[in-house]
């Protein structure tokens, strides 16, 4: 018959071989989640089509990247973006963009799938709006967070999706809304 003292040393062994397997199991599941990502990037809203008078395609000049805005109406407009980095949220504006003109809004390669765009024609009164909910101001600025925009003392303004198809370069045309289509200025 084993001694008290080789039992209590065999529970030991039992608890802490026990600890260790259900450590890692939990590090093995984290490293799994963790490397396969979401299957798709997420994003703000289920349904973020631009609305009418917006296109987008590959920069021309794919090599430097980055994303560009052009201006194909004839009146001047402002420009906010938003985008997600490192997990935080942040929308930034205003970029003026005469007519016939193109602007970058985002310098280098694009590191996101999806940006989001909410443009305001200064002379003709109007949007390129959806249904993306992201902080603005009046003025010029840069907005960590999306969240709470009026108890902040921001407003609360819907931007549209660009897809970009996981590009390095994109460009966003701003173009009159044709017909009655929905959701343009």
């Amino acid at each position: 018959m084993p001694s008290h003292e080789t039992t209590s040393a065999f529970r030991k062994v039992i608890v802490a071989a026990s600890f260790i397997g259900v450590v890692v199991a939990a590090a093995a599941v984290f490293l799994i989640l963790r490397q396969s990502g979401p299957v798709a990037e997420v994003r703000l809203v289920a349904n973020g089509a631009a609305p009418d008078g917006v296109s987008g395609s590959l920069s021309v000049d794919s090599s430097g990247g980055g994303l560009r805005l052009c201006n194909k109406t004839a009146s001047r407009v402002g420009v906010a973006i938003g985008y997600k980095l490192s997990d935080v949220w942040t929308t930034e504006g205003w970029w003026n963009v005469d007519t016939d003109t193109c602007e970058t809004l985002v310098a280098g390669q694009l590191v996101s799938r999806f940006y989001y765009i909410y443009a305001v024609d200064y002379d003709l009164g109007g949007v390129w709006g959806g249904k993306a909910i992201m902080c603005t101001r009046d003025k010029m600025f840069t907005i960590k967070g999306i969240e709470d925009c009026l108890a902040r003392g921001f407003e609360r303004t819907g931007f549209f999706e660009v897809d970009t198809g996981e590009q390095v370069s994109w460009t966003v045309q701003l173009t009159e809304p044709g017909g009655t289509g929905t959701g343009g200025r």
